[in-house]
């Protein structure tokens, strides 16, 4: 069983400049609360209590005034700095006294998910005890993404950008791993570009037959809000659920009440740190009922 998880929240952000100049991107809004929000949630559907987030040296204030332990939320919340980018393995190697001899799972700290049967299949994949899995997506332009191929659940073949058909079949940001993650990390050598790669660990797995699939599925979303166009589009999306279905995305007190890891007593003591806007209006009604 799958318990502790990593946000990485990283990187420069420089596709979003000068927005990301003095705030990191992850800590933007995306309509009616911060982007961090959204993996987070993601890690609690999942039932996940312990979460590192890795974020870029000197910016860990920024996320200490928003998110100081978890505490609020029933869960608790590490922290570790970043001097620079290593690629996303290298949350790992930050992170190794963190996962100890347990799996973990890794979400991309700007990557967005929502689906009508994602806390179900987010359930299963914690129970992975060997192996690891991933979540992919299908995508009308896949030569613009890591793709993947698989026969009976497990994927066959890995390949970034094809230039030939492969496979619609997106490698999303979200990650579920074994114990051994770490290990195979430390052997992984940097790539061209400097940086350890999640394609090559995840080809570790895959010399195994270990590695797994999972799918969003059919009228679910994984949006990417690494560029200013896909940050906008994400914003959208969430703006026309939330207004059309009067229910809000990502909202942290409300999972953590329906774990019961918090009662009503917190939903208020949040409403006082948000003040009054429209999201402590919600709250309100959380407990009003």
């Amino acid at each position: 069983m799958i318990k502790k998880g990593i946000i990485l929240s990283g990187g420069k952000g420089t596709r979003m400049s000068p927005l990301t100049k003095a705030v990191n991107k992850q800590l933007l809004p995306i309509y009616d609360k911060p982007l961090i929000y959204y993996p987070l949630s993601i890690l609690m559907l999942a039932k996940i209590r312990d979460i590192l987030i890795v974020v870029n040296q000197g910016q860990l204030d920024q996320y200490k005034k928003l998110l100081p332990d978890g505490k609020n939320l029933g869960i608790k919340i590490r922290y570790v700095e970043q001097n620079k980018p290593r690629g996303l393995p290298d949350a790992f190697l930050l992170g190794e006294k963190f996962i100890g001899k347990s799996g973990v799972s890794l979400i991309l700290g700007d990557n967005f998910f929502y689906g009508q049967f994602l806390t179900q299949k987010l359930k299963e994949c914690v129970k992975l005890k060997d192996g690891a899995k991933v979540f992919l997506h299908k995508v009308a332009k896949p030569e613009k993404f890591g793709v993947a191929k698989v026969k009976n659940g497990k994927i066959k073949i890995l390949r970034e950008k094809p230039k030939k058909f492969l496979s619609d079949l997106a490698i999303t940001g979200l990650y579920f791993f074994d114990k051994n993650v770490v290990k195979l990390s430390k052997n992984l050598k940097p790539s061209k570009r400097g940086e350890l790669e999640i394609t090559d660990l995840l080809k570790k797995y895959l010399k195994k037959n270990k590695l797994g699939a999972e799918y969003i599925g059919r009228g679910g979303a994984w949006l990417d809000t690494g560029s200013i166009s896909d940050y906008y589009k994400t914003n959208n999306f969430v703006s026309a659920i939330e207004n059309r279905q009067g229910f809000k995305i990502a909202c942290l007190e409300e999972i953590a009440l329906l774990n019961r890891w918090i009662n009503k007593k917190n939903i208020s003591k949040a409403i006082k740190f948000y003040g009054n806007c429209e999201y402590s209006n919600y709250l309100k009604k959380l407990i009003s009922k």
